[in-house]
């Protein structure tokens, strides 16, 4: 009787002992838990912050595969009317047109760019309708850091040819406030991609008749890649290695834009 009132009492001592072990290791499991999903928060927000202040880069095919020919103002609240969006040029040798070229390039671009920067593309196909306001009105809103808007120029002078950069004027007062930094930009790039292709610099230039400036609100830069009515240089636009030269010079140029201290920027 009395072994057995003795296993019945150790039995509930063990029992209870147990017990006490299992609600301890429950405790430290959810405390662990919490502390793994803390620092998993942790982690998400540090990367999060990280990303945050990667500049931010919207690139803008120009053109697109049909014209719009409406209407619209040059500027906001202007009289002067411009079409919305116009067809381009067209490479005479390889009968490609301007919209396809730039669009290639600019995938290209964002492909070499998204490591170091946060990328909005203006548009990824040809088959889309937007004018030249609502393209910069894509980049104001995203609040990109530096708008970048790829063209390729035509003459009807075949022998012409070279790169031109433009940025928005400083006597317009609608782009006056970007202008500088947009300049300092187009002339760091324009360096880089010259180095990088060995094309002939035409000028970096500023332009107060432009739509897609004239309503940009954000640090932006224009490049005329090459002329498509040159044989020579419509035949390299088309070729990857150029291209590739294109791009890297302008990531180049970002790049050292975006390392100069606060102060000359």
């Amino acid at each position: 009787m009395r072994r057995a009132i003795g296993n019945a009492i150790r039995g509930s001592i063990i029992y209870r002992i147990g017990m006490i072990l299992c609600l301890l290791w429950l405790v430290v499991g959810e405390v662990g838990a919490s502390s793994a999903v803390a620092a998993g928060a942790k982690s998400e927000s540090a990367l999060d912050q990280v990303t945050a202040k990667k500049p931010l880069i919207c690139i803008e095919a120009g053109h697109q595969a049909k014209a719009n020919l409406k209407l619209e103002p040059i500027a906001p609240g202007s009289k002067t009317m411009k079409a919305k969006v116009a067809g381009g040029t067209s490479g005479v040798f390889t009968k490609k047109p301007e919209y396809k070229l730039t669009l290639e390039v600019a995938l290209k671009l964002e492909t070499v760019l998204k490591g170091k920067y946060r990328i909005v593309m203006v548009r990824r196909t040809n088959d889309v309708n937007l004018s030249n306001s609502e393209r910069a009105i894509v980049c104001n809103e995203a609040k990109a850091d530096v708008m970048i808007r790829l063209h390729a120029d035509g003459s009807t002078d075949p022998a012409v040819k070279g790169m031109t950069f433009f940025y928005p004027s400083s006597g317009n007062e609608l782009t006056k406030p970007i202008s500088k930094p947009s300049m300092d930009i187009a002339k760091l790039v324009s360096q880089q991609v010259i180095k990088e292709t060995g094309a002939k610099l035409r000028g970096v230039n500023a332009r107060g008749d432009l739509t897609g400036f004239n309503y940009t609100k954000v640090p932006t830069f224009l490049i005329e890649m090459g002329f498509m009515t040159n044989k020579e240089e419509d035949e390299k636009m088309s070729k990857a290695d150029y291209q590739d030269l294109i791009v890297a010079g302008i990531a180049e140029g970002l790049d050292a834009y975006f390392k100069r201290p606060k102060d000359d920027k």
